[in-house]
């Protein structure tokens, strides 16, 4: 440790959420000097934090005024950002975890970077735990869903790995478990959306990309009114923030948010 924590980068520029948050949470947001735009948590960030890059754009003329001494991003989708910066040269962390015990590791390294090693680990701990309970929770329900989940509608692009791995410790069956081994979106579109029909949901769980999930929409496709989740009214959006970055929201609000919405449903099945 260095004396009065002076330790690791002091100007950090987060290409994305995930840093963002995971560092607030460690109590770390000093180093941090520019954010995502599509930064939502924390929402203080937002406010005392200057927006200096989009998804798959930035603003490189004023990440440079800001000085970094560490720039982080996340996926493929960052490395014309990335290679820019390193041009310019910027020390970058290009991350590409994509499943839930990647998340967790992506927390503990980010952590020891900026020598909050310890923090990281104790708060890493306590995700791990919160999806433990989670998970033991739902091996008690009489009976598992099968799920589909859909991150974006045109074409229709089924769940990232960490988003398979959350359904089932929310008490879910992915439907499409093949696909959320592919980690590019592009391997993930469903060549033929009946196969959604064939392959029966009980629940439909959307998360359009940055807009707003239309249950309606998505029960008028046609032949989608015989799929169990249409019949039994089973369409339920999560928003982007909550799950679709693989950072900490996804292991906290995410997925509480998938296990209430199971859980209801297998109340309800005592009904049938």
């Amino acid at each position: 440790m260095g004396h009065g924590g002076v330790s690791g980068p002091q100007r950090i520029v987060c290409l994305t959420e995930e840093p963002t948050e995971v560092l607030y949470a460690l109590g770390e947001q000093h180093r941090i000097v520019g954010i995502s735009g599509f930064t939502v948590r924390p929402s203080i960030a937002r406010r005392e934090k200057p927006k200096v890059s989009a998804f798959t754009s930035a603003k490189i003329g004023e990440i440079l005024k800001l000085q970094p001494d560490f720039v982080v991003g996340f996926s493929d989708i960052q490395a014309d950002i990335a290679a820019e910066l390193i041009r310019q040269g910027v020390e970058v962390w290009i991350s590409n975890h994509r499943s839930v015990d990647g998340i967790l590791d992506y927390i503990r390294r980010l952590g020891a970077l900026v020598g909050a090693g310890e923090k990281a680990n104790v708060y890493a701990d306590g995700l791990q735990r919160g999806l433990r309970e989670i998970g033991q929770a739902s091996a008690q329900l009489p009976r598992r869903p099968r799920v589909y989940f859909e991150e974006w509608d045109e074409p229709p692009i089924s769940g990232i790995r960490w988003v398979a791995e959350l359904v089932r410790i929310a008490g879910g069956d992915d439907v499409f478990p093949e696909l959320a081994a592919e980690s590019l979106a592009k391997h993930r579109i469903l060549a033929d959306a009946n196969e959604v029909v064939r392959r029966a949901p009980d629940i439909i769980l959307g998360s359009w990309c940055g807009k707003k999930f239309r249950p309606d929409k998505v029960a008028a496709r046609p032949g989608w009114e015989v799929i169990p989740a249409v019949r039994d009214g089973e369409l339920h959006e999560i928003k982007s923030p909550l799950i679709l970055q693989p950072g900490p929201a996804a292991l906290t609000d995410g997925v509480r948010e998938m296990a209430r919405i199971i859980q209801a449903w297998s109340a309800k099945q005592g009904d049938r």
